[in-house]
């Protein structure tokens, strides 16, 4: 682990070496920050490089700082929060033969009669109405881009360990399905952030 310090705030980042013609540096959405070097690069010089990057590095901690809090480990019990679109709604169980999700006020209401399913649907419906909205927000946004003669390949929605969005060198955008738990700004701060990257394919 190597760090810098910038003002009053310590950077800290993980370093890899790896065959490659440029620096990049990630910040993750736990707000961890990852550093990929060329093979020769000196490590004065990696250090400059993240001391020069270090107030985009730490908007993009503050923006992620957004999300939080973090969930704990989900229990799909009766009360438990969960987010959508930047509020908390409490689950409520409803025992019904037919499996569904309702959104009613302040509560997702889980129609099951097996209650370990909760998970499944639950799962089943963030990715439903992750489509509902990201596909016409990126829409929106790929016309935007059109003078600059980008377009993605593909927008694709799927659960993702680490990170909110990515730009696959293809062009194939790709977006959490738990993207759809923030605001919707954040959302779209997503979505243009990853098409830019249509354009330039780093950090820079």
């Amino acid at each position: 682990m190597e760090s810098i310090q910038f003002g009053s705030k310590k950077i800290e980042f993980n370093l890899e070496y790896k065959e490659r013609k440029t620096l990049g540096i990630t910040v993750h959405v736990d707000r961890t920050v990852s550093v990929k070097a060329p093979i020769d690069t000196s490590i004065s010089q990696v250090l400059e490089k993240v001391k020069k990057r270090a107030p985009w590095i730490i908007k993009q901690q503050g923006y992620f700082l957004s999300f939080e809090p973090r969930t704990p480990a989900r229990r799909y019990i009766g009360g438990e929060t969960h987010m959508y679109l930047g509020r908390q709604y409490r689950l409520k169980f409803i025992n019904s033969s037919e499996d569904k999700i309702l959104l009613k006020g302040a509560f997702l209401e889980v129609y099951t009669k097996d209650r370990f399913k909760a998970k499944e649907l639950l799962s089943v419906w963030y990715l439903d109405k992750a489509k509902k909205h990201f596909y016409p927000l990126c829409e929106k946004w790929i016309t935007k881009f059109e003078k600059y003669g980008v377009t993605p390949k593909v927008i694709k929605i799927q659960e993702m360990s680490n990170r909110w969005g990515s730009c696959t060198p293809k062009g194939k955008v790709i977006l959490n399905t738990e993207l759809i738990q923030a605001p919707k700004k954040c959302i779209e701060y997503v979505i243009v952030h990853e098409l830019c990257h249509l354009i330039h394919h780093n950090h820079s």
